[in-house]
């Protein structure tokens, strides 16, 4: 991470000298005031790599290229606002990413250890926050030297030369991402509801019930405002998750769900069962398809992987810079998290015992439910997050530089209530025709988290970098130039990797489900609850 501590070198282009550009770089110079090439942040001059957002800023905000903070202009830009949005501090920003990453997803850990074997599991899971952590970091920095993006679909713009073409298709995924999570949070309280409640309701009826609660909690305009569930929701998820994992080792490994020590178990169809001394692998076992483990490694991958809501949290900050203490607190965090919660509960319902979510994997009815209700806030929270995250774009394209946009109008809100409506109705159409947990989490990760994962941010750097050194910047600074060309080429191999091969995967696993018999239809009544 030490190229965000660096030295800004005197040849930039800053001092007055002539710098090593390429010709789109010196094009962008000539192209207007200095405040076109540059941006000012914690009294540090950052080069862009294109002009500003048209129409987010007016022209003449520091067109002087003075040093005056430009973060600081556009919150001062809002002064006058009835709603204002740059308003979070860093610990309201670091409670809105442990909402978003100590979340439901922690609970397919334990299967994906199944899958994986406990060692490379755990290994991965470290791997994968490293990396993460990595690009966000180049996230944060983009961020600063572009402080008027509102979120990862101007970025996508900026990253492909202004491209329409880009901005559009990273609108699409940004959408699709979104909604799909909120999809998998409808499917997940239409589970939780039919667990508690023994299957009373059809389940499409339990789902449209999530899907309004939802909508109605999405309502709040401002993150600020969001940030003060957020603390809640990821707290109660941390007791949940603890729980579970205290309740697999007080019920041990013949208390889990489904546990039958007769290694010949048939079904009353004549089917196996799952049978035996729970197995808890060191690697994975012989025999294990590829798509299971790549799967299982999309899991992991899928709760690491946020980046994609990164800019629109930065972009609410009244001081982008510290948005790196939030991030450093979550990611230490969450590998501790993740990694004990998963050992503990796959050290106990073993490989042929396991669920997704693993709540599912505990025998004991009473444990089930006591753990599965601290989840709750984090079923509701964390889908609204993203639906409030989703509306955003919208609705700021629609009343850019409209009073509707900042004011308490019945136009805004109504506005505002109408587009969360109709992402809530998509994510409900979703959530009932992919009825699945393991195998959304993983459809959703090879599709979408290849680029707002990988790909964009591996560009992010080549594109920083050429700004500050010019096109041959990896010869320009030695080894450590060498290093981060080489390692962001990785990242960017990496997502079109998942793209490819991770959606095979994914796909497979969802004609498998189909084939065996595990999922009946789309739209069912039938219990998807862990209690029958």
């Amino acid at each position: 991470m030490a190229f965000f501590n660096e030295k800004k070198e005197e040849s930039n282009g800053l001092d007055g000298n002539e710098s090593p550009l390429g010709k789109e770089q010196r094009d962008l110079e000539s192209n207007g005031p200095a405040r076109r090439r540059s941006t000012v942040v914690q009294g540090k001059k950052w080069n862009r790599i294109c002009p500003p957002v048209v129409g987010v800023v007016p022209e003449d905000v520091n067109a002087s290229g003075s040093d005056v903070d430009d973060a600081q202009l556009l919150v001062e830009m809002e002064a006058g606002n009835a709603i204002k949005y740059r308003t979070c501090s860093w610990y309201k920003t670091a409670g809105l990413l442990f909402s978003e990453y100590i979340c439901l997803a922690i609970m397919s850990f334990p299967y994906s250890y199944s899958v994986m074997g406990l060692v490379p599991g755990l290994i991965m899971t470290i791997a994968v926050a490293a990396f993460v952590l990595y690009t966000s970091l180049i996230v944060w920095e983009f961020c600063l030297r572009h402080p008027e993006v509102r979120d990862v679909t101007d970025i996508g713009k900026m990253l492909f030369w202004n491209s329409n073409i880009a901005y559009w298709f990273t609108a699409v995924m940004f959408l699709l991402n979104n909604t799909f999570i909120q999809a998998l949070h409808i499917l997940t309280i239409a589970r939780y509801l039919n667990t508690m409640t023994n299957h009373s309701m059809c389940t499409v009826d339990f789902a449209v019930i999530g899907a309004c609660v939802s909508f109605v909690c999405s309502l709040p305009r401002t993150f600020e405002m969001l940030s003060k569930g957020a603390f809640a929701s990821a707290g109660f998820t941390f007791i949940s998750v603890i729980l579970a994992a205290a309740f697999a080792g007080v019920e041990g490994k013949h208390g889990t769900a489904g546990y039958t020590p007769d290694p010949n178990a048939m079904a009353a169809d004549g089917s196996p069962l799952p049978s035996g001394e729970p197995l808890v692998l060191v690697v994975p076992i012989a025999g294990t398809a590829f798509y299971q483990g790549m799967n299982a490694f999309l899991n992991i991958a899928y709760t690491f992987i946020g980046q994609i809501t990164l800019p629109s949290f930065i972009a609410e900050m009244k001081n982008p810079y510290d948005f790196k203490k939030a991030l450093w607190a979550v990611t230490i965090c969450e590998v501790i998290v993740f990694s004990l919660v998963g050992g503990i509960i796959y050290g106990y319902t073993g490989t042929q015992y396991n669920t997704a979510p693993a709540f599912g994997s505990l025998g004991n009815a009473i444990y089930l439910k006591v753990s599965f209700s601290f989840m709750i806030p984090t079923l509701i929270f964390l889908g609204v997050l993203y639906a409030s995250v989703s509306a955003r774009f919208v609705f700021f394209r629609v009343f850019e530089n409209s009073p509707h946009k900042s004011d308490n109008s019945v136009v805004g809100w109504a506005t505002w209530a109408g587009i969360l409506a109709l992402l809530w109705l998509v994510a409900f159409v979703i959530a009932e025709v992919i009825p699945f947990f393991s195998e959304l989490l993983s459809l959703m990760s090879s599709l979408f988290d290849s680029f707002f994962g990988w790909i964009f941010w591996g560009t992010a750097y080549m594109r920083m970098r050429k700004a500050d050194h010019g096109s041959k910047f990896y010869k320009v600074r030695g080894i450590r130039g060498w290093a981060g060309f080489l390692l962001n080429w990785f990242i960017i191999v990496t997502g079109f990797f998942f793209l490819t091969v991770g959606t095979y995967a994914s796909v497979e696993s969802i004609i498998d489900d189909f084939e065996t018999g595990n999922i009946k239809s789309v739209f069912s009544c039938a219990n998807n609850g862990f209690t029958t």
